[in-house]
């Protein structure tokens, strides 16, 4: 038999490489197209919408399971289901298997993967599910299988080829059934309207949960906040600028409200004009740009990286509320 020669030129090496990347990347949107097909047609676009009803309606959670990897699919459906608004956790089947099937209530929705549909250590879980009563859903790409027969709702899924090279390791499969249930999830956060302040009220914390926070959770009020009458001379500014941390203050008139602000800048210019007894309402930037309470601080980063400025001043109205520094933005882990 010919021997296949091989060759340690690298430039063959990276060919090969970039070739397989490509091959791969093709396949699995080939897969995908494959699911966004079957979605148009009757079978799977009636299952899909009775599973979303089903889980829309449930009073208990949705408990996502398989094994492999489609088990780690379903740990990533219940945790983007969970982050979105709909009561979900993942039952191990080896671990229900040894007294977790009593995570399970009759309020739930069990949401099984198993490309095969013939998992066995499922199987405790679909007669726990049936005995309890709960709605089964099963996304198996064999209906007739012992899983998809199970089923209350059976989410068919269309057959493709794996990326691998041996059709061994799950690779399209498991591209597909994770798009099945970002799909769902998806579906749900538009029907219920879940909004930015719902999704930051699940994630207060770490860089998500600052880019979803306000400018008014941050801000700096009352004694906090520089601010002078335009009436008041460049010295007394500059005072409150010095006594301040934010390199400029809010000016303001009469009625309280916003109309200028003085900055280092407008001071170093002011010394060159030569006019130091001067009211700091000459030397200000009039209309000053402002920003609203309830802007996300994501938002603040990007108008003050726009406009080349360091802070803003926080108004809901006329008068100003607050004032909030890019430093102290970029400190709560937005960038």
């Amino acid at each position: 038999m010919p021997q296949t020669r091989q060759t340690n030129d690298p430039a063959h090496h990276d060919a090969a490489m970039m070739a397989s990347a490509r091959d791969t990347i093709r396949i699995e949107r080939e897969a995908l197209a494959a699911l966004e097909a079957a979605l148009e047609r009757a079978p799977l676009r009636a299952a899909f919408g009775r599973a979303f009803h089903a889980i829309l309606g449930a009073r208990g959670r949705v408990i996502a399971t398989g094994i492999g990897k489609s088990g780690l699919v379903a740990r990533k459906m219940a945790a983007t289901l969970m982050s979105t608004g709909t009561p979900s956790a993942y039952l191990h089947p080896g671990e229900a298997n040894h007294g977790d099937l009593g995570m399970i209530t009759p309020d739930d929705v069990v949401f099984a993967i198993s490309w095969s549909g013939e998992t066995p250590e499922l199987a405790q879980i679909v007669q726990h599910s049936q005995r309890l009563g709960v709605t089964l859903i099963v996304a198996t790409s064999k209906a007739d299988s012992a899983a998809g027969r199970a089923a209350d709702i059976c989410l068919t899924l269309p057959v493709v080829r794996e990326a691998c090279p041996n059709q061994l390791a799950p690779t399209a499969s498991t591209t597909m059934q994770a798009a099945l249930g970002d799909a769902l999830a998806v579906a749900l956060i538009n029907h219920r309207g879940f909004g930015v302040g719902d999704f930051h009220r699940l994630h207060p914390g770490g860089r998500l949960g600052a880019k979803l926070a306000k400018v008014g959770q941050l801000m700096g009020t009352g004694d906090a906040m520089p601010v002078i009458h335009r009436n008041a001379t460049l010295m007394e500014a500059t005072v409150e600028m010095s006594r301040k941390r934010y390199g400029c203050t809010a000016v303001i008139d009469e009625t309280g409200a916003l109309v200028g602000v003085f900055t280092d800048g407008d001071l170093r210019r002011s010394f060159a004009a030569g006019r130091n007894d001067a009211a700091v309402g000459e030397h200000m930037t009039p209309r000053p740009l402002t920003i609203a309470p309830d802007t996300l601080l994501s938002e603040a980063a990007r108008i003050m990286n726009a406009n080349a400025v360091s802070a803003l001043f926080v108004c809901d109205g006329a008068a100003p509320l607050g004032v909030i520094h890019l430093h102290d933005v970029l400190r709560a882990g937005v960038d």
